[in-house]
Protein backbone atom coordinates (compact mmCIF):
# COMPACT_ATOMS: atom_id res chain seq x y z
CA UNK A 1 0.00 0.00 0.00
CA UNK A 2 1.85 3.26 -1.19
CA UNK A 3 0.14 6.51 -0.24
CA UNK A 4 0.20 9.94 -2.25
CA UNK A 5 2.83 11.12 0.30
CA UNK A 6 5.48 8.45 -0.28
CA UNK A 7 5.86 9.19 -4.17
CA UNK A 8 6.88 12.78 -3.25
CA UNK A 9 10.65 13.21 -3.52
CA UNK A 10 12.76 14.04 -0.25
CA UNK A 11 12.75 17.33 0.56
CA UNK A 12 17.15 18.07 1.48
CA UNK A 13 17.37 19.78 4.97
CA UNK A 14 19.97 22.48 5.29
CA UNK A 15 22.76 23.19 7.50
CA UNK A 16 22.53 25.85 10.11
CA UNK A 17 25.91 27.32 12.05
CA UNK A 18 24.86 27.07 15.82
CA UNK A 19 25.93 30.21 17.21
CA UNK A 20 28.58 30.05 19.95
CA UNK A 21 27.18 30.03 23.38
CA UNK A 22 30.38 30.50 25.61
CA UNK A 23 29.30 31.77 28.68
CA UNK A 24 30.95 34.62 29.98
CA UNK A 25 33.11 34.33 33.26
CA UNK A 26 34.20 36.99 35.35
CA UNK A 27 36.45 37.37 38.51
CA UNK A 28 34.99 38.50 41.43
CA UNK A 29 35.45 41.78 42.59
CA UNK A 30 37.83 42.77 45.51
CA UNK A 31 34.63 43.96 47.46
CA UNK A 32 33.04 40.17 46.78
CA UNK A 33 36.06 38.87 48.14
CA UNK A 34 36.90 40.98 51.12
CA UNK A 35 34.03 42.84 52.04
CA UNK A 36 35.89 46.35 51.64
CA UNK A 37 36.37 48.30 48.67
CA UNK A 38 39.79 49.57 47.62
CA UNK A 39 39.97 52.30 49.90
CA UNK A 40 39.77 50.28 52.97
CA UNK A 41 35.74 51.22 53.12
CA UNK A 42 33.64 48.42 54.24
CA UNK A 43 30.61 47.51 51.99
CA UNK A 44 27.07 47.40 53.17
CA UNK A 45 26.36 43.56 52.52
CA UNK A 46 29.76 43.11 54.58
CA UNK A 47 28.75 45.70 57.67
CA UNK A 48 24.94 44.04 57.32
CA UNK A 49 25.96 40.30 57.60
CA UNK A 50 28.25 41.27 60.59
CA UNK A 51 25.71 42.85 62.42
CA UNK A 52 23.15 39.81 61.58
CA UNK A 53 25.84 37.20 62.94
CA UNK A 54 26.54 39.55 66.00
CA UNK A 55 22.62 39.68 66.48
CA UNK A 56 22.36 35.69 65.78
CA UNK A 57 24.97 35.26 68.22
CA UNK A 58 23.34 37.17 71.10
CA UNK A 59 19.70 35.96 70.26
CA UNK A 60 21.58 32.26 70.67
CA UNK A 61 23.69 33.13 73.70
CA UNK A 62 20.19 34.30 75.73
CA UNK A 63 18.17 31.11 74.74
CA UNK A 64 21.07 29.15 75.80
CA UNK A 65 21.32 30.94 79.46
CA UNK A 66 17.42 30.91 79.43
CA UNK A 67 17.54 26.84 79.11
CA UNK A 68 20.72 26.41 81.29
CA UNK A 69 18.93 26.03 84.54
CA UNK A 70 16.43 23.42 83.25
CA UNK A 71 19.49 21.72 81.80
CA UNK A 72 21.10 21.56 85.18
CA UNK A 73 18.42 20.31 87.02
CA UNK A 74 17.85 17.30 84.12
CA UNK A 75 21.18 16.47 84.59
CA UNK A 76 21.09 16.36 88.40
CA UNK A 77 18.03 14.39 87.89
CA UNK A 78 20.06 11.78 85.38
CA UNK A 79 23.39 11.43 87.57
CA UNK A 80 20.16 10.26 90.27
CA UNK A 81 18.79 7.76 88.46
CA UNK A 82 22.12 6.49 87.18
CA UNK A 83 23.31 6.11 90.74
CA UNK A 84 19.80 4.44 91.65
CA UNK A 85 20.36 2.19 88.84
CA UNK A 86 24.34 1.35 89.78
CA UNK A 87 23.16 0.99 93.20
CA UNK A 88 20.44 -1.40 92.56
CA UNK A 89 22.13 -3.63 90.41
CA UNK A 90 25.06 -4.08 92.88
CA UNK A 91 22.47 -5.37 95.41
CA UNK A 92 21.19 -7.72 92.45
CA UNK A 93 24.67 -9.08 91.97
CA UNK A 94 25.59 -9.03 96.08
CA UNK A 95 22.10 -11.14 96.36
CA UNK A 96 23.33 -13.56 93.25
CA UNK A 97 26.56 -14.07 94.94
CA UNK A 98 28.51 -12.42 92.27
Amino acid sequence: MTSASDDLPPIDAEIVPSPDVTPTVAAPSIEDVTGYTESGVPTFDFVRDKIEHRTATADGGQVLAETGTAAAELDEAMAKRDEAAKSKLDEIRRSMGL
